[in-house]
């Protein structure tokens, strides 16, 4: 994820903080400050809102872990302002694992929440039937807050854990690009009861809803996705007429190739090599010469991409161009250099052909 930082790897896993987390740490201690607050009060601010981060974290684990077991792997978990994101590999094989790997994170939850249950009993002075109490103490709060945290997550909406739930619970009946997009609509209803409420209520819970309704979309459209491209190589879908940049060439070439044709992203090779050496893109080259860079050479304005091979799965470099944030790859034979180019823009064509064939072809269902 862009703008994310690694700060500790647990189990073979990369933790990242996200810039907007440390913004969101900021904006704590100084409205904590704003407040006529001390400087003191302002850091055990601070210091809560981490507790209850370093909870999130070990949800995530509890996802990541149960997944690892069933031979799922977890690319990293990356903390933002509205909790944690554990990135699986891929979605489990069966319903039965995903709702194992679902309900693991707020079990985790719930096993805080007991211990902490366990540290109150042995301090005297906590009174269970006086709230006011409770508020200041640190662990009673982070107790309420994990049992939060179990219940919010159960929740039969994208992208919370119940939602999940629901979807593996439908695709034990159900083709799972159907289960999906049934538990997506449920999701995205529970957000427009949240939005109404947020409007007469809690305007926290606008902010709520439409985290999840985008959430279920999202995961919709990348479920759908996958099950278009799903056993599709890259050579059905690449791109065979295409152009190439020397590394050498002005600037001035790419924008005269861009306005000639259709092709919008360029493979940059080096003098005779076949190999490529990077991707100019067409978001490069307006950023190039908006900034006046008009003398610099088209492998000085590039950027490196990865290759992709004719037999290589759509699905798999499809997602490495998203985590790269590159918007084409070149595809490089062996002996014959880059006999094709996959971009974005041919691939969403290529999506929306397949899912129209699909729709049209008799008897055709979704695969589970």
């Amino acid at each position: 994820m862009r703008w994310s930082w690694k700060i500790a790897t647990v189990s073979g896993i990369p933790v990242r903080i996200h810039a907007t987390f440390l913004l969101l740490l900021v904006w704590i201690f100084g409205s904590h400050l704003a407040g006529g607050q001390s400087v003191t009060q302002a850091l055990e601010g601070v210091g809560l809102i981490l507790s209850i981060f370093g909870c999130v974290v070990l949800h995530e684990f509890g996802h990541a872990l149960t997944a690892k077991r069933f031979g799922v792997v977890t690319r990293d978990i990356t903390l933002l302002p509205i909790g944690g994101v554990a990135r699986l590999e891929r979605i489990p094989e069966k319903p039965g694992q995903e709702i194992a790997i679902a309900l693991a994170g707020p079990a985790v939850n719930l096993v805080i929440a007991s211990a902490l249950i366990a540290v109150l009993s042995f301090q005297p002075q906590v009174d269970w039937n006086n709230p006011a109490s409770l508020e200041q103490n640190v662990p009673a709060r982070l107790l309420l807050i994990n049992l939060v945290l179990a219940i919010f997550n159960l929740v039969p909406a994208f992208p919370m854990d119940g939602g999940r739930v629901l979807r593996a619970l439908l695709a034990t009946r159900l083709p799972y690009v159907r289960a999906t997009q049934i538990a997506a609509n449920v999701g995205q209803g529970i957000a427009l009861v949240f939005g109404l409420l947020g409007l007469f209520g809690n305007p926290m819970l606008l902010f709520i809803a439409l985290f999840v309704f985008i959430g279920a979309g999202q995961e919709a459209a990348a479920v759908q996705m996958r099950s278009v491209f799903d056993g599709i190589p890259v050579s059905r879908a690449m791109v065979r007429d295409f152009r190439t940049l020397d590394s050498r060439d002005p600037l001035s070439r790419a924008v005269e190739l861009l306005l000639a044709g259709n092709q919008q992203d360029f493979p940059i090779v080096s003098g005779s090599a076949e190999e490529p050496v990077g991707v100019l893109a067409r978001s490069d080259l307006l950023t190039a010469l908006a900034s006046g860079r008009i003398d610099v050479t088209v492998g000085e304005a590039g950027r490196n991409c990865d290759v992709a091979h004719p037999s290589d799965m759509l699905e798999d470099v499809f997602r490495r161009m998203q985590q790269s944030g590159c918007p084409a790859v070149p595809v490089v034979e062996s002996g014959r250099g880059i006999v094709g180019m996959v971009t974005l823009e041919n691939v969403g064509e290529f999506a929306m052909v397949q899912s129209a064939l699909g729709k049209n072809r008799p008897g055709h269902q979704n695969k589970a």
